[in-house]
């Protein structure tokens, strides 16, 4: 059983559709702000749900809209002091260009607005939208009550920033400890050459945005007493699209394969996959790492938001053991995504 949490997008369908054609029950998706912001994200979710007919068996939960302290104007402010990132996430300026083009709503005035044009995979019904508002739940407490009725058998995988997670910790002390595991997306290390040595892009592959967005939700997660942690941090970007691997997986047509030719691209890596993939089948890791980490919430430091890494005789109190994964097999992600969305399951 897993709880997928991420900012989710046109084309982010691909990790729930790994883990349902792996025969695990999705209990949930949940929206996070990381990308945009959080109620755009969660009519992703439903629009690409839709795309299988899925959203019968998989229920969209909304999650917290703002990170628990930074907010545009801090995050532009520590950027004066360290530095721009290549890429902002939510935190971009506001650009009414870009939105009217279709681009998903950055920061700005109301991070409940809505960008229709932004979804390329189809708007979600009336019907599924009114449902999604008058459900009463929050992510936080739907993670905490499916753990509660589940204990020890629900992975926890989250792809964006770690708000909801931590509001989970924090409302249920037993939480993290009831859940199977914590499997991230994010948490890179030692990567501060490759963002000043390549191209823009390369330089955006490796900007840690799901922690730095909120690195206090980000701690606070990384920290509780999870049984395990599996962080897919260097390693996704380990496998890139190819236009290749476009042509093949679209020589079987359906909504999610269209989408996925259409509109994926060939600059960005595996991320949100590898994770997923890793999750529902740790034999694809081929080399890992067990150490300690911790997340700077440092506000005057350069390296805020980041993760770092201890081994046990010189970590700092409180941190906790983490599984680091360095390479997964790259052939047998191609395959497990190729058979997910070619072949998606169904209800």
């Amino acid at each position: 059983m897993v709880i997928m949490d991420n900012d989710w997008g046109s084309i982010t369908f691909i990790p729930f559709l790994l883990a349902l054609k792996a025969d695990w029950k999705v209990l949930g998706l949940t929206s996070c702000t990381c990308n945009s912001w959080e109620h755009q994200q969660s009519l992703h979710a439903l629009a690409t749900l839709a795309l299988g007919n899925l959203t019968p068996c998989v229920p969209v939960i909304q999650g917290a809209t703002f990170p628990l302290l930074n907010t545009y104007q801090r995050f532009q402010a520590w950027e004066m002091v360290h530095g721009a990132l290549p890429y902002e996430g939510v935190f971009r300026p506001y650009n009414a260009t870009l939105e009217a083009l279709g681009s998903d709503p950055t920061a700005g005035d109301d991070p409940w607005r809505i960008i229709p044009e932004a979804f390329t995979e189809g708007f979600p019904s009336a019907a599924l939208v009114d449902a999604l508002h008058s459900n009463p739940a929050n992510a936080a407490s739907f993670m905490v009550e499916q753990v509660r009725k589940y204990p020890g058998q629900v992975s926890i995988y989250v792809a964006g920033a770690m708000t909801n997670v931590a509001l989970a910790v924090r409302m249920d002390p037993h939480f993290a400890d009831l859940a199977k595991e914590l499997v991230i997306m994010g948490g890179y290390l030692d990567v501060n050459l490759f963002q000043v040595r390549g191209s823009l892009q390369q330089a955006d592959d490796n900007s840690d945005i799901n922690l730095m967005i909120d690195p206090e939700a980000a701690k606070i997660t990384l920290t509780a007493a999870w049984p395990s942690i599996k962080i897919a941090g260097n390693v996704a970007n380990q496998v890139i699209n190819s236009q290749a691997f476009l042509d093949e997986v679209y020589q079987v047509e359906n909504p999610y394969s269209t989408i996925f030719y259409n509109n994926y691209g060939t600059y960005f890596p595996f991320w949100d996959e590898t994770a997923a993939a890793l999750m529902v089948d740790p034999s694809i890791i081929l080399n890992s790492t067990t150490f300690y980490v911790d997340v700077d919430t440092s506000y005057g430091s350069p390296s805020y938001g980041n993760l770092h890494a201890y081994q046990k005789s010189l970590m700092p109190t409180g941190v906790r053991n983490v599984t680091y994964i360095h390479q997964i097999d790259g052939d047998r992600l191609h395959s497990m995504i190729k058979a997910a969305v070619q072949y998606p399951a169904t209800c």
